[in-house]
């Protein structure tokens, strides 16, 4: 699974350097969280296609993913995009996408969100119960506190194949299995410009926060790049992770 991608250079990072990851560790399926995929906020049907081009097979997305209303009829189609679950009934979209006994499941935080949105906890538990015929079901929650994140991965250990951290950017190094068997990271980070703050403009950054005054600041665009991500092994008969390990590349 790889972190939240940042703008163009995001997305030509994973063009760059998925196909060969996939060829080398033998990965099976791609998710990546593409909420601000498209100019550092959003995604938009041309962005998505070329993430699906690039080799990414099912995307997951977040508070962002709202930016352009040109991806909700996309939202609303068959393409393997999810939105978090717990938006109100009626928001385009839906939380889950389920292929061939694979489920993933897309559930955003309240804790420093701003948004008024049911809670993730139930959520899951609902989507849960309608996914018996799925053995490997992934998690990805979209959440600010690293404390409710931790909290999911163990209310959902042994329930489902893995629960793996979105939205900060910053990669965590807590990647483990839980002792139920679920796969866990707190953030899998983001892809994206490496001399950047979360894959956004230093300078504009920087005098908002120097001004506390609005302003408007985009992704850095070229320059050396990260991708960060996280290679999980699961045993397809028991839906139990077998490991989790970081897999994070720079690009000059």
């Amino acid at each position: 699974m790889i972190g939240d991608v940042v703008g163009k250079l995001g997305r030509r990072t994973v063009a760059a350097l998925l196909p060969e990851i996939r060829r080398t560790r033998g990965v099976e399926l791609v998710i990546a969280n593409v909420e601000n995929a498209a100019g550092g906020r959003g995604l938009t049907p041309q962005t998505a296609d070329e993430l699906f081009k690039a080799g990414v097979d099912i995307m997951t997305s977040g508070n962002h993913i709202w930016e352009n209303r040109e991806i909700y009829p996309v939202l609303d189609s068959d393409a393997p995009i999810v939105r978090p679950l717990n938006y109100p009934e009626g928001t385009p979209g839906r939380g889950v996408y389920r292929k061939n006994g694979v489920a993933v499941i897309n559930v955003m935080g309240r804790t420093f969100m701003g948004a008024h949105l049911d809670c993730p906890f139930r959520g899951v538990d609902a989507a849960l119960s309608d996914l018996g015929d799925c053995r490997i079901i992934i998690v990805d929650v979209h959440a600010e506190a690293t404390s409710e994140k931790i909290a999911m991965g163990y209310y959902l250990d042994g329930r489902v194949s893995a629960v793996v951290g979105t939205h900060t950017h910053v990669p965590t190094s807590d990647t483990r299995v839980l002792p139920k068997g679920t796969a866990y990271v707190t953030d899998l980070g983001m892809v994206g410009a490496l001399n950047s703050v979360l894959g956004m403009e230093t300078a504009a950054v920087l005098e908002r926060f120097l001004r506390q005054l609005p302003n408007r600041f985009g992704p850095v665009e070229s320059g050396a790049a990260v991708l960060n991500a996280v290679l999980i092994d699961i045993d397809d008969e028991s839906g139990r992770a077998r490991s989790i390990e970081r897999l994070d590349r720079e690009v000059a």
